[in-house]
């Protein structure tokens, strides 16, 4: 059974918590996209960990984490996030590395930080973490594949390529040092030192996987909104945010998905740039609910900017919801709420005296004004409680407004940090 993990809004979701605690029960964990860009925050018996690269379900010695084809390979980063938990007393984890897997270079982390200074005020808010100029140059047909590492002919001739388009542009450009094709092949030995031991034919060995019956979770980075054609484009991110794209970035067949659990916040946050309607533009309304969110304030797992905060937005989730083809919602952090006397919630946006309850293109999401519906909010710490009817009425009421609106199921809502801190409905 594969069961993919993926968000509904701008990231941030939760995603890392539920991936952790649906792992007790699976044999394979998979990242199918994205780099080292942005965090899942974990919190267990081993500590609290943000961990970038690394799939959530990591902590369990009975799983193979896997890093597939989809992922934007930073190889020292990887390794760094491997040492790192070891250290912290996590036992060393079972990791497989996709050989169709393509790297992340130090040139890419450069070439991200000179294209967003030369941008200055039209910058699209990136974490310099190169994932833009990565999967442009995948695209491209200039990426590096894992198993390129281990054939220097095939390296020499792609080091020659890159250099001389890398180095018309550090130099005409950004006006920076060009690259030294003999530092990139030393560069690019080390990588291959440093990962041999983890590679695999990851298509093939999660082909027999599920011809054995195994349990298999693909795990999503970010939100639906932040999906190069159907997020809020240009202020996305590179590669596909969607649980269909598990599919293409594991290597398994796309009917193999049989549930796709997606993550919703109970109130909205966003890192970086970005049209966000339902954004709470009272400062210090804003810094209240920053200072209270997640398990030690709203900021970036990756990056530590504090996120921008918003009421829960039912437009956006809904469509969010909908682009995933959720099978049943995982509501998080609803305990961060308690200390509200009403809760606004966006049910549909405004443009130009219009009232829509759809989701519009990033053109029009300029237009839209929120419009608010207020719920009662329920004035107390739900920590702790394990049974759903245990809730405050009130609570209730707010799950079932949002499930309502959402058009899926709300089966999950977390009601806390911890591993544990969750009702099953």
């Amino acid at each position: 059974m594969v069961r993919a993990i993926v968000g509904a809004n701008w990231g941030d979701e939760g995603k890392g918590k539920i991936t952790d605690m649906l792992a007790a029960k699976a044999d394979i964990i998979i990242r199918f996209q994205g780099g080292s860009n942005a965090g899942h925050t974990i919190i267990n018996k081993y500590g609290k960990f943000a961990l970038h690269l690394l799939p959530s379900g990591v902590f369990y010695d009975h799983t193979t984490s896997v890093i597939g084809n989809g992922v934007a390979l930073n190889i020292p980063y990887l390794i760094k996030e491997i040492n790192e938990i070891v250290e912290k007393g996590v036992p060393r984890p079972k990791i497989l590395v996709s050989d169709r897997a393509q790297l992340l270079m130090p040139y890419h982390i450069l070439q991200d930080t000179y294209e967003e200074a030369r941008l200055a005020g039209k910058a699209y808010g990136s974490t310099k973490s190169g994932i833009a100029p990565f999967y442009s140059d995948k695209f491209a047909k200039i990426g590096i594949q894992v198993s390129e590492l281990f054939d220097d002919e095939i390296l020499e001739e792609k080091v020659e390529k890159i250099c001389t388009l890398k180095n018309v542009m550090f130099k005409h450009l950004y006006h920076m040092p060009e690259l030294d094709k003999t530092e990139l092949m030393n560069t690019l030995h080390e990588y291959r030192d440093m990962i041999e031991p983890f590679v695999c034919d990851v298509s093939a060995y999660l082909y027999k996987a599920i011809k054995e019956g195994k349990s298999i979770l693909l795990e999503g980075q970010l939100g639906s909104l932040k999906d190069p054609d159907h997020g809020i484009y240009p202020m996305v991110t590179s590669s596909s945010t969607l649980a269909a794209y598990g599919a293409i970035g594991a290597g398994i067949a796309p009917y193999e998905i049989s549930d796709i659990t997606t993550v919703v916040k109970a109130y909205s946050s966003a890192v970086g740039a970005g049209e966000f309607v339902s954004e709470i533009l009272d400062e210090a309304v804003a810094d209240e609910l920053r200072r209270r969110g997640g398990d030690g304030g709203e900021f970036g797992a990756t990056t530590g900017r504090p996120r921008r905060m918003g009421w829960f937005d039912a437009v956006a989730s809904r469509y969010g919801v909908r682009i995933q083809g959720t099978t049943e919602v995982a509501l998080t952090v609803l305990d961060v709420l308690g200390y509200l006397d009403e809760i606004p919630v966006c049910v549909g946006y405004d443009i130009n005296g219009e009232i829509t309850k759809d989701f519009p293109t990033t053109n029009k999401l300029k237009l839209a004004k929120p419009v608010y519906e207020y719920l009662p909010g329920w004035k107390c710490d739900i920590r702790g409680i394990k049974e759903y009817d245990k809730l405050p009425e009130n609570c209730r009421k707010y799950i079932e407004f949002i499930e309502k609106e959402l058009e899926v199921p709300v089966k999950l809502v977390s009601n806390g940090p911890g591993r544990d801190d969750i009702i099953y409905r």
